[in-house]
């Protein structure tokens, strides 16, 4: 069954929905409670990160952003990242090539 527009929770206060994956792309959107945080991770995959609304700190490689509603961050291949939620916030996340790991 493909996971493709299917709402999951990911992490305590964090949902996403992978939108679309085709070619060597593919996009998803995470929604995030208040205080929730994805946790530090890593991953071949180069990723950019639009905020769709609230404010969330993006924590890659030790360096600390912020990123409010409109804001595009860019995350190299394999660089360790985390967010926190500062109030309710949503990202639109693009990946490439596809993160086969979370369409299983």
């Amino acid at each position: 069954m493909s996971k493709i527009g299917l709402w999951e929770n990911a992490e305590p206060g964090v949902k996403r929905c992978i939108l679309h994956a085709e070619g060597n792309l593919m996009m998803m959107e995470v929604q995030f409670e208040a205080g929730a945080e994805g946790y530090e991770h890593s991953h071949p995959h180069e990723q950019m990160s639009r905020c769709l609304y609230g404010r969330i700190e993006f924590r890659i490689d030790g360096k600390a952003t912020v990123v409010e509603k409109g804001g595009v961050i860019y995350i190299p291949p394999n660089a360790k990242h985390g967010v926190t939620a500062l109030e309710p916030s949503a990202l639109l996340d693009i990946f490439t090539p596809v993160r086969e790991d979370l369409l299983k």
